[in-house]
């Protein structure tokens, strides 16, 4: 379990002295949450930017696992948050308090640094415990028994689970719902639109009678009924489950819940329990954890006492109990029910501080995942989710920063773990210690976590992960450098391996997972570049090719951009003779439409340029991906130029700009030449092939294309070259952590429209992932555009957020 990192802010003399005066007096239950974005939001009882400690109160930011030190506020509260919760898209982030407030956020214009509250609504003087968002029905899991499957449809099944709560015609409904220390329950119908006059709330009570709460957990079950379990902290009482089910009735919610099997902790057996449950009658149930989250069948339980603590795994199973022979007659007889049973304990000479389990089950296998249990004295145990055995711990050792101003004059306060969050993959663990402080750990694998972190494993999780639309940044963290070129390869092959119709449908999820891997390699940049690259070209294609429309006079058998690629397939090397095989009405578009893409057809006819001039230079062939070797990127590139070359005739306007040397010189054809010449032999080109290449600098000027920008981020090739755990500050970027990376232009692109935007713009979107830039200016000239546009807005086309960012000028 290494300790990756440590995100600290600079101390200040009043908050060092008021922590030391009010030490016990204030309250340290500082939470956290991470989504499956990989976006975590945690509470701080100041707000980072304070030096001077006088915005006491609960403050929610949120960061992006691969820049965590820029943070970002979401709303600060006088009263202490007690609920952080993410919906299963990472889209909508629930904030509740102890005075009953409850609201929800999400990002204004998806930007990660700009939160925008959408609902709201109170349950007056209630202590809002737990939340969770409706299930969507949606579970997909890693089939045991053929994992090593080559095909996906087979290596991944849909399981049987159904939504929460269902509206008209059977689609899932989106809410949330909530818990309070009093028993009541609450569930918050979210509208389509964000009109607040439409969100639905109904409450109802959990028990006959309403209960004092202090513990409680809430999982799914796989009919679409919650499972609720709750306690009221006494170790002499029993646990109590329930199971509620929300319903959608015409314009109203209704409430119903059943109380389930309870339970005692078990108190004999084994002389060190034994010992333990009876040394002192004083324990109290502290944690309340399904093992998983869409696992209704295994409960672990944390109590705690003065002289430490004890975990108690129970699982609910089906048994068979005899009838009594008074009533079965001669034939003895034997009826099922459902009860609790006892498997497992952990004790611990200190007291349980929080407890973090699976939010997803990856894999049908039962052993699969494990639970993290933090204690008072800093300690992190990773255990058995089955026996509860300790495979691997490591101690939260707060190293003091030796440039504090304050550090030598006075005392530091005990830093202790308030909260755990893993990621939902389960490769990280988050940590949050009761000054705010935010730390990173790697885990071992779920699967086998006896075992490092293997290329078969990991292949399958990038695999899960392009199949389910899952975050992957987690397990890029997790993997060493010397396993970046094996896996690669293995999933290039994996993915070669299926049907053409599963790669269409994936293939941009696959390029993204491909480069986010060459990323973390030295050597990488070259692969990366291209890649991003075949990316832009295939979703430039995409978007040329949607403008396309069949006439009436042609067979509907076929597209236009299947016409299209039925010629290019036959090897013409002649641009205009192409056209000749060619339905001009197909290909007809609004030329107002033409003139706002003129930028995109640029940069298309740039890279052909830039591909043809790097041809005598390239590498020899047998490399993991060039695109000089892809032909069928190449021959995507000849559709796009033909596309061009008829565009031009009746828009002339949106034609790429080319600085010649020779008036008359047709550049489109001739790219168009060189390319079909490059097509008929990838491998070894021509002599004559290579003569023209070398040309073509002194004929035309080659515009060069943006290259990856530099950033600072975790996910780097810089990462595995420093000593862990990192040190950082909130709010600084981390020099040492800059890729080296050389930009032949200090100008800063717009990666989405690829327009110049200046070398200091004033302000931009970035990306989070790869430092990617664009304008944050819509542009709405034509619904062209526009689509392409919004093709964008959600994310990079890396798939990273994007989060606003001020560029400051240099003096």
């Amino acid at each position: 379990m290494d300790h990756i990192l440590s995100i600290n802010r600079r101390p200040s003399k009043s908050s060092s002295l008021i922590r030391q005066v009010f030490a016990d007096s204030l309250d340290q239950s500082l939470i956290c949450s991470v989504s499956s974005t990989n976006v975590i939001a945690f509470t701080t009882d100041t707000e980072i930017e304070d030096n001077s400690s006088r915005s006491w109160g609960s403050h929610v930011y949120v960061a992006d696992l691969n820049t965590p030190w820029f943070v970002h506020r979401v709303l600060s509260n006088s009263v202490p948050i007690t609920v952080l919760q993410w919906d299963f898209t990472g889209v909508l982030l629930l904030i509740a308090d102890e005075n009953g407030n409850v609201k929800i956020f999400r990002c204004r214009d998806h930007l990660l640094n700009e939160w925008v509250l959408i609902l709201k609504t109170e349950l007056p003087g209630e202590h809002i415990l737990a939340a969770a968002f409706f299930h969507c029905g949606k579970k997909i899991c890693l089939n045991s028994e053929k994992k090593d499957s080559s095909n996906y449809t087979e290596k991944f099944q849909h399981v049987k689970f159904a939504c929460s709560v269902k509206q008209f015609g059977g689609r899932p409904a989106n809410g949330t719902l909530l818990l309070t220390t009093t028993g009541m329950l609450a569930a918050i119908l979210l509208p389509q639109s964000t009109a607040p006059a439409a969100m639905v709330v109904a409450t109802e009570s959990l028990a006959a009678t309403r209960i004092h709460i202090k513990t409680a957990d809430i999982c799914y079950g796989k009919n679409g009924h919650f499972l609720l379990a709750v306690s009221n902290g006494d170790a002499s009482t029993p646990i109590q489950c329930y199971k509620v089910q929300v319903r959608k009735v015409d314009e109203k919610c209704l409430i119903t819940s059943r109380s389930l099997p309870s339970f005692f902790l078990y108190e004999g057996g084994k002389e060190s329990l034994s010992d333990f449950m009876c040394k002192d009658k004083k324990n109290t149930i502290s944690h309340l954890n399904w093992v998983s989250r869409e696992d209704a069948d295994s409960l672990v339980v944390a109590a705690s006492s003065d002289s430490g603590s004890c975990l108690q795994v129970w699982e609910l199973r089906e048994k068979a109990l005899a009838v009594h022979k008074l009533f079965a007659g001669a034939e003895p007889q034997y009826f099922n029910t459902v009860l609790w049973q006892y498997q497992s304990h952990f004790i611990y000479p200190h007291k349980v501080t929080s407890l973090a389990t699976n939010k997803l089950v990856i894999s049908s296998s039962i052993s699969c995942g494990y639970i993290v249990a933090s204690f008072a004295d800093n300690s992190i145990h990773c255990l058995y989710k089955d026996s509860l055995k300790s495979f691997i711990n490591t101690t939260l050792n707060v190293n003091q920063r030796h440039t504090d101003d304050y550090g030598s004059k006075y005392q530091k306060l005990n830093i202790k773990i308030a909260q755990i969050d893993m990621t939902w993959l389960g490769n990280l663990l988050l940590v949050v210690d009761t000054h705010g402080y935010l730390h990173m750990f790697k885990l071992p694998p779920q699967v086998d976590s006896s075992t490092p972190l293997s290329v078969p494993y990991a292949t399958t999780m990038l695999e899960y992960c392009l199949v389910t639309g899952l975050d992957w940044f987690d397990l890029l963290l997790a993997v060493r450098p010397g396993m970046l070129d094996p896996l690669c390869e293995r999933v290039t092959e994996s993915f070669n391996r299926q049907s053409m119709a599963i790669q269409q449908f994936f293939y941009v999820q696959y390029l993204c997972i491909k480069i986010s891997l060459y990323r973390l390699t030295s050597q990488g940049q070259n692969k990366v570049n291209d890649l991003t690259q075949l990316l832009m070209l295939h979703s430039i294609s995409t978007a040329f090719k949607s403008l396309l429309r069949p006439s009436e006079m042609s067979s509907h058998d076929k597209s236009p951009a299947d016409s299209l690629a039925g010629v290019i397939a036959e090897g013409q090397s002649d641009v205009d003779k192409v056209l000749m095989h060619l339905e001009a009405k197909e290909f007809t578009v609004e030329p107002s439409t033409l003139q706002s893409l003129q930028q995109l057809i640029q940069w298309v006819a740039d890279l052909a340029l830039n591909l043809l001039v790097k041809l005598p230079d390239s590498r020899p062939a047998g490399k993991p991906y060039e695109i000089l070797r892809d032909i069928k990127a190449l021959n995507t590139l000849r559709e796009m130029l033909v596309l061009i070359r008829i565009w031009g005739l009746l828009r002339p306007a949106c034609l790429p700009v080319f600085t010649k040397s020779d008036g008359n010189l047709d550049v489109l054809a001739l790219v168009f030449r060189l390319l079909s010449r490059l097509v008929q032999n990838t491998s070894e080109p021509d002599d004559t092939l290579i003569d023209e290449c070398c040309l073509l600098p002194n004929q035309v000027q080659i515009q060069t294309l943006q290259q990856s920008n530099n950033r600072v981020a975790l996910a780097s090739s810089q990462l595995s070259q420093q000593a862990l755990p990192l040190q950082l500050e909130f709010l600084n970027e981390p020099e040492y952590l800059l890729s080296s990376l050389d930009c032949s232009t200090r100008q800063t692109v717009d990666s989405i429209r690829h327009l110049y935007l200046g070398s200091t713009p004033r302000v931009v979107k970035q990306c989070v992932r790869c430092g990617a830039s664009a304008s944050t200016i819509s542009v709405t000239r034509t619904a062209a555009i526009r689509a392409w546009d919004q093709r964008w807005s959600r994310s990079c086309q890396c798939g990273g957020l994007w989060r606003t960012h001020t560029c400051v000028a240099s003096s």
